[in-house]
């Protein structure tokens, strides 16, 4: 380091780095949409944003999520378990969503955009952590959606007549802007890289007006 220099701050660091290495995980993916997300990526002079690290209970399954992932992601799945307690965990919803024990099984942690270690009004990217067994119920937003399933295989649903199906790790899945979906963890844990695109980055997902209060998951 250079006389006068100051040191990033350790969870800024950590963060930045890992979001290096998720950018490298996705250059080697191949999917029609990844183009136009991965052109809005901040450009490597971007400075870089102080995050203060937040622990969530569902991080306590990350081993769990080590131990189901494989395939590219293994190496980026292995970084995050190890940078965690140093990341900000975050959750978009309240109990009043979908009860309290719904936000001891869900978690994010942003890399990019406007709550993420490295600014951006135009992408945002990160992880989505789900404990097993649970369920992120049918939700939409004005953002284009690309998720990324690092470990499973674990059940997705898009659009109002589609069936759940089982999709494997590194198999991006596409959510065009408004499409109804819904993700559920089976018998592992669910991580999945996640890039968002268009409209207001930090807006809270509309829920599904079809999910009745007593049909809404115990455990995002």
């Amino acid at each position: 380091m250079s006389a006068g220099a100051t040191a990033m701050p350790r969870s800024e660091a950590t963060a930045a780095a890992l979001a290096i290495r998720a950018r490298r995980y996705l250059d080697g993916l191949d999917h029609p949409a990844l183009g136009r997300f991965l052109a809005a990526w901040p450009a490597a002079s971007v400075e870089t944003r102080a995050v203060a690290p937040r622990f969530l209970p569902v991080v306590h399954c990350l081993p769990d999520a080590v131990a189901a992932a494989g395939g590219r992601g293994l190496h980026l799945v292995r970084a995050l378990a190890a940078a965690a307690p140093r990341l900000q965990w975050g959750q978009t919803y309240a109990p009043e969503d979908f009860g309290v024990s719904f936000l001891e099984r869900y978690g994010w942690t942003e890399l990019v955009g406007t709550r993420g270690p490295l600014p951006s009004e135009a992408l945002a990217c990160g992880f989505l952590l789900l404990a097993q067994g649970t369920e992120y119920p049918a939700h939409s937003h004005d953002a284009e959606e690309i998720y990324i399933p690092l470990t499973g295989p674990a059940s997705w649903m898009a659009g109002e007549e589609r069936p759940w199906a089982a999709r494997p790790p590194d198999e991006p899945i596409h959510h065009a802007s408004g499409m109804t979906h819904a993700m559920r963890a089976e018998a592992v844990p669910l991580l999945a890289l996640y890039l968002w695109r268009g409209g207001d980055l930090a807006r809270k997902s509309t829920i599904a007006t079809d999910t009745a209060e007593g049909d809404r998951p115990t455990g995002r």
